[in-house]
């Protein structure tokens, strides 16, 4: 009975999982998929995996790295899958808006931007401390302007949204 029971609620959030998204975010989801559905036949496997590292120019990606992330899907990743994992993954994270207000705290000046080294300091001790690790994995992903600053709008944009803004 319990194997039926588990079975019902993936199908349950196979179901909504259209309805966490909007109707642009599921179209931008779709083109990502279609991109690493490397041999189109609609679901993303292990191969399909490696061909987009490669395609991104990482040539180098062990079977042991590429097996933990298919492990990170119920089952075949097929559209509908991808689109869950996805809503997990954002699942719980703010609004943009509450994101933006949290750093604005630290720009009475309202400029969209921070010194790097406050950002670094305030991160290191404060509350859940970074380490200096995870501080500098950080700016490798949101890199520092050429002042020392972030960009911490984009940062927040990228949060909630996965992907740099456009520019305007």
């Amino acid at each position: 009975m319990a194997p039926k029971k588990a079975k019902k609620k993936t199908a349950e959030a196979g179901s909504n999982v259209f309805s966490m998204f909007e109707q642009s975010q599921i179209q931008e989801f779709k083109e990502a998929f279609t991109i690493m559905d490397q041999n189109r036949d609609g679901v993303i496997d292990k191969g399909d995996l490696r061909d987009t590292y490669a395609a991104l120019g990482r040539l180098n990606v062990g079977n042991e790295e590429l097996d933990e992330m298919m492990k990170e899907a119920p089952g075949p990743i097929n559209f509908t899958i991808f689109l869950a994992m996805f809503g997990e993954k954002l699942k719980g994270t703010d609004p943009e808006e509450t994101i933006l207000n949290a750093f604005k705290l630290f720009d009475p000046e309202a400029t969209g931007v921070l010194r790097g080294e406050d950002i670094k300091y305030s991160l290191m001790s404060q509350a859940d401390k970074f380490t200096e690790e995870e501080v500098n994995e950080m700016f490798t992903n949101f890199p520092l302007d050429v002042a020392g600053n972030l960009d911490y709008t984009n940062l927040c944009y990228v949060i909630t949204h996965g992907e740099d803004k456009e520019p305007e």
